[in-house]
């Protein structure tokens, strides 16, 4: 056997640089990295002298960094991802949270933080966290909960098994997600023979499982005998490419399409069968869909609780729920019938099996009528008073009406999730939403991954007050590196959609919006002064009409915009229709008036709630 002698670190940066997609291209497209005394003399050498063979970029915090990483394995549909690299201590943790972001959405990231010694003998190092009662632990078994698959690399052969677990993990559809490899400092100095076949070149091909032929069966006879079936789209429908054969297959079965958030742009708004957002955050027209339906068919979703209504929407009496879902553990979730298979597959032999069946027991108008209505809601306002402040609505149809076939609207937390899911009139792939974990600072970082992954689509990052100050930084990497994109940044002075949550659950408003909160002068900040330090392109807009104009301006440039606009803390964007209940708890005793009755309207909606069938 031939062998070649390098440390662990070259040895991890060799065999990253040649795992390969199906489209001949690297799987791991670059690594982002903070480096420290935990992983810059070893880590920082090998990739150094890896140049372009896998590049490094630097970023701005270790948390963020990864958000970027993550973002890009999502906008390319998790055929390729990134990894990340930080030091010991601090500089892992801050990972923790992307971590359990990209755990959460199922998402594709290597995450390497340094570890402590392998050989124990400076013991205690900087930044070390010691177990009093177990010598194995370190700051990195926070990962543990938060990665698909987790290993402490202690010794260089270790590499040998490790890094092909890996790969098989972030490469299977159904336990893709974050893979994190702890790596002791002193291994990733330490030099191992390693065969010289460990390095050659390996495609990586992104299964698609096929259904069992009874389960088939079952589920093709449930749709036959239904009168009024739903599909609800989920994300598994765009990460296994089905977008086109959705779109086909609800045409000629006749069975309307409702979203999630993840599903949201599989098929365009515009299409014939797209009726729109399902849930807490719904269209009109999806939720009568999905209340009245007796066959609700989940492709590639969770049945997280913003798009069932906390269990409260699908309640037809004796309506019978599919999962389709390539893993398992999904597709048998809420006592769904499923069909553990990729969801192209699937729904390729569930229309072959139907044949020519065809459904049409729904109203094509009500999509119509409901679209009509969101243009009502979303338009500029003509008569506005002094001092009025645009609603969060108003600003999405201001980028709407500025929008093409190629922009692609992206967020995170806050208001605006819900806002875009229930009003955004997404072309198809013109939408990524992070919903699963809804991390606030993500947004920034993430329309960086978008635009690295997708460099011709036209990226807006729409981002709230405050989720903007818990992450900016890496707007100074996209500066760096020359990845523009247009950030329209709602400032409502605080945290306004949990306010409005707050005082309806009937709370009081409180430590919030800055003022309600117990700070000692309230602040004015200069978000434009401060995007501008950092090399963006930052103005402020006076009203929605020079929104627009802005937009359009920042089409042109090629570093980042940031438009800045003031907007009503006080009012959410769905008053005009659409919306389901989400269960929040309400407190069981209260001294207020308001708090009593949001209580006593809690229990009647939980008695709604069809938890098991």
């Amino acid at each position: 056997m031939t062998t070649i002698r390098l440390t662990a670190a070259q040895a991890m940066v060799r065999y990253l640089s040649a795992q390969m997609t199906e489209d001949g291209e690297r799987f791991i497209d670059g690594v982002w990295a903070i480096f420290g005394h935990g992983n810059v003399a070893g880590l920082g050498e090998a990739l150094e002298k890896a140049g372009n063979a896998l590049p490094t970029w630097r970023g701005q915090n270790e948390q963020t960094m990864a958000h970027t990483a993550i973002a890009y394995a999502k906008a390319k549909k998790r055929t390729r991802a990134m990894a990340v690299t930080s030091s010991i201590g601090p500089g892992a943790t801050n990972m923790v949270t992307a971590a359990a972001l990209a755990h959460v959405n199922r998402l594709p990231v290597l995450l390497i933080p340094g570890d402590v010694f392998a050989n124990r003998r400076p013991d205690p190092v900087l930044q070390q966290v010691e177990d009093f009662d177990d010598g194995t632990v370190s700051a990195n078994d926070c990962f543990r909960p938060v990665s698909r698959y987790f290993d402490r690399i202690s010794r260089p052969e270790h590499l040998l098994t490790a890094l092909p677990r890996a790969f098989r993990i972030m490469t299977d559809p159904a336990n893709c997600g974050p893979v994190t490899l702890a790596f002791c400092q002193d291994t990733q100095a330490e030099a191992y023979d390693y065969p010289e076949s460990f390095f050659e070149p390996k495609v990586w091909r992104i299964r698609r499982p096929a259904p069992d032929a009874q389960d088939l069966a079952d589920v093709v006879a449930l749709i036959k005998a239904a009168k009024n079936p739903v599909i609800v789209c989920g994300g598994g429908v765009i990460y296994s490419q089905a977008e086109d054969t959705l779109g086909t297959f609800a045409i000629k079965h006749g069975v309307p399409v409702i979203e999630t958030q993840a599903g949201k742009s599989a098929l365009a708004q515009s299409h014939p069968m797209n009726f729109g957002a399902a849930g807490v955050d719904g269209a009109e027209s999806a939720n009568k869909l999905a209340e009245t339906a007796d066959l609700v068919i989940g492709v590639g979703t969770r049945f997280q609780d913003f798009t069932t209504g906390s269990w409260t929407l699908f309640n037809q009496p004796g309506r019978k729920l599919v999962s389709i879902n390539v893993q398992g553990y999904d597709a048998g979730k809420h006592g769904a019938i499923g069909l553990v298979a990729d969801a192209k597959v699937a729904l390729e032999m569930i229309s072959e099996g139907l044949g020519g069946h065809k459904a049409e027991a729904f109203d094509p108008q009500s999509r119509l009528d409901w679209l009509a209505k969101v243009d009502a809601h979303c338009s500029a306002r003509t008569d506005t008073p002094e001092g009025y402040l645009p609603l969060d609505a108003e600003v999405i149809g201001a980028v709407q009406r500025t929008s093409t076939d190629k922009t692609i609207a992206m967020c995170a937390a806050g208001t605006m999730p819900g806002a875009l899911k229930l009003l955004w009139q997404a072309p198809q792939a013109g939408y990524h939403m992070e919903y699963g974990f809804s991390c606030m600072g993500y947004e920034i970082a993430g329309a960086i991954g978008i635009k690295l992954a997708q460099p011709h689509r036209d990226v807006v990052c729409f981002v709230g007050d405050g989720s903007y100050m818990m992450a900016n930084s890496e707007l100074a990497t996209a500066v760096m590196r020359r990845v523009p994109f247009t950030v329209v940044l709602t400032d409502n002075r605080g945290y306004g959609c949990i306010n409005r949550l707050q005082m309806g659950t009937g709370g009081e408003r409180f430590n919030n919006l800055y003022s309600d909160c117990n700070v000692e002068q309230q602040p004015d900040i200069d978000f434009v002064s401060h995007a501008a330090s950092m090399g963006a392109h930052a103005v402020k807009a006076k009203d929605i009409a020079d929104l627009e104009a802005q937009i359009l301006a920042a089409r042109d440039r090629a570093i980042p915009t940031v438009i800045v606009i003031d907007t009503d803390p006080m009012h959410g964007p769905g008053e005009n229709g659409g919306g389901h209940w989400w269960d929040v708890a309400v407190p069981e005793v209260g001294s207020t008036g308001k708090l009593k009755e949001a209580r006593a309207s809690y229990v009647e909606n939980m008695k709604r709630q069809n938890l098991v069938n």
